[in-house]
């Protein structure tokens, strides 16, 4: 069953948030993942919206995003994007077929 991270970004340190971004479509080319949507305009249709950045990607499996996100690869970089943002995200599943 595909699975879905939901991620939200208040970027702080653009420079930091940047080696991030540098660094990240090498390593997430290493994982079975699909970029669905990355967007810093985001149209608000309820409630506050004061982050700077969504993300949308899409696993075939909890298994694999897990997998990219606690990957060492993964890790290495992810120091700079909690140097210069902070995220919310969760995991959800998609819908069974």
């Amino acid at each position: 069953m595909s699975v879905y991270i939901i991620a939200r970004f208040k970027i702080h340190d653009r420079s930091e948030y940047d080696r991030y971004s540098a660094g990240f479509p090498a390593v997430f080319q290493q994982f079975d993942g699909t970029m669905l949507s990355v967007d810093e305009e985001p149209m608000v249709l309820a409630g506050e919206w004061e982050d700077t950045r969504s993300v949308i990607i899409e696993f075939p499996s909890q298994e694999s995003a897990l997998a990219w996100m606690n990957s060492d690869e993964y890790q290495a970089i992810a120091k700079h994007r909690n140097a210069g943002s902070t995220v919310n995200s969760i995991l959800v599943k998609g819908l069974a077929a």
